[in-house]
């Protein structure tokens, strides 16, 4: 739900057309200046041209050439057809990721290891975000300004470091409103084969890997509370004309909703959850089934879509993955997904997840007795099942945001809903 696909195979174009298009020869064009802001901070206003190698090869060029080389003579010319349509790829508005599949024709010859086909992504919402109040003051919008360069910049050195880890895609280039990444055959895991235990397991050993890496970033666990404090001030003063949406945020902030953060914070912080460098988002879209290993025993999953990541409390990591078997965004109709709080996991089924995390994740925890093991797994589902409110709240805030900024069509209100239902439901169940 949080990133848009679009196919951008189209007429036979080298690679770094969607790197130069632009409207009638001019500067690079990438995501239009014109877009709605957003609640964290944003990217290039100027929508200045990448700083990626123009075909891909995975080097970068001074910070003064912007634009790419001309292609090579024995390259066939870019019809204005072609060039018509990348310029509309790269113009396309919108606030998730905006992510294309971009193939050399079979006429151009590869350089040296350049892959013939890689996925682009623009940036959205994640790191192009600003505040969604025009009342901001100037330094606010600095401070916003700066923390969007901030992130743009620790998320290509993370992309880079899973990559050279092999626990993320290649990284072929980066320029200020997006990256070149590799192409990997693949499709993206369904709500419904969350719950297949060969499929739960090995998402549970790639997050145990993911939480064992050493990471150059901020150890403290700041990235929770921090975040859903700015959306709970943005949401807070969000206003909206139309009666409908006006009457489904009252009912939001009929919750108290700071009181409940502040209760939930106070619960979490007396929880007993390890600091590691957390996913954050692993949900069924984040996690892709590798095209030629469907059969195999393991080894035929991978973790994506590291925006999110960062150091954080375990619980949420596992608790907000249990929370998304809850939710199917790819129902078609108004409000284009499809929630069930029966499909939260089982006991039994969170205990084979953290069975499954706690093998990968302790190396001596295959040594322990049966009793040993029984109580470290109760003590995580516990902590887990806590943590899970947290991912109700976050991304309830996160998605009352989206209503008032965002241009794609879902029911973001409907969703904020949904997720502070859930959220109450947990709390009766845990009884705190």
């Amino acid at each position: 739900m949080k990133t848009k696909f679009c196919n951008g195979e189209t007429d036979p174009s080298p690679l770094g057309l969607l790197l130069s298009c632009s409207s009638g020869g001019g500067g690079v064009v990438l995501p239009a200046a014109g877009q709605p802001p957003s609640p964290l901070a944003h990217a290039d206003p100027e929508g200045k041209g990448p700083v990626a190698a123009g075909r891909g090869g995975g080097g970068t060029t001074p910070s003064a050439a912007l634009l790419p080389p001309p292609p090579p003579e024995e390259e066939p010319p870019i019809d204005p057809r072609t060039r018509r349509k990348a310029y509309l790829w790269c113009k396309e508005g919108g606030l998730s990721n905006m992510l294309f599949q971009c193939s050399l024709p079979d006429t151009v010859e590869t350089v040296a290891d350049e892959p013939r086909k890689v996925l682009l992504r623009l940036y959205g919402a994640i790191l192009q975000m600003r505040s969604c109040n025009k009342g901001e003051s100037v330094q606010s919008q600095k401070e916003n300004d700066l923390q969007g360069a901030e992130a743009m910049v620790l998320e290509s050195v993370m992309f880079a470091i899973l990559a050279e880890r092999a626990l993320g895609p290649k990284l072929y280039g980066i320029f200020p409103q997006g990256r070149l990444e590799e192409f990997i055959p693949s499709r993206k895991l369904s709500t419904e084969e969350l719950s297949l235990p060969d499929i739960s397991a090995e998402i549970a050993e790639k997050m145990a890997r993911f939480h064992g890496m050493k990471m150059p970033f901020n150890k403290e666990p700041k990235w929770l509370f921090g975040t859903m404090e700015k959306y709970l001030n943005q949401v807070l003063r969000i206003k909206f004309t139309r009666e409908s949406r006006t009457r489904k945020l009252n009912k939001l902030l009929s919750y108290n909703l700071p009181q409940e953060m502040k209760n939930l914070r106070a619960m979490l912080e007396a929880t007993s959850s390890p600091v590691v460098f957390c996913h954050n988002d692993c949900q069924e879209g984040n996690v892709l089934l590798l095209e030629g290993r469907e059969n195999s025993e393991n080894q035929k999953l991978m973790l994506i879509d590291f925006e999110y990541s960062s150091y954080n409390y375990r619980g949420f990591d596992i608790g907000n993955h249990f929370c998304e078997w809850m939710y199917d965004y790819t129902y078609e109709k108004y409000p284009f997904f499809k929630a069930s709080v029966l499909k939260y996991p089982s006991k039994k089924q969170q205990l084979h997840f953290i069975s499954s995390y706690l093998s990968a994740f302790h190396d001596g925890f295959e040594n322990l007795s049966n009793e040993e093991k029984s109580k470290l797994e109760e003590e995580v589902l516990i902590e887990v099942n806590r943590f899970a409110l947290a991912s109700h709240f976050f991304w309830g805030l996160w998605s009352i945001i989206q209503a008032k900024i965002s241009s794609i069509e879902f029911g973001y209100l409907e969703y904020a809903l949904s997720r502070f239902d859930a959220y109450f439901d947990q709390k009766r169940k845990l009884k705190v």
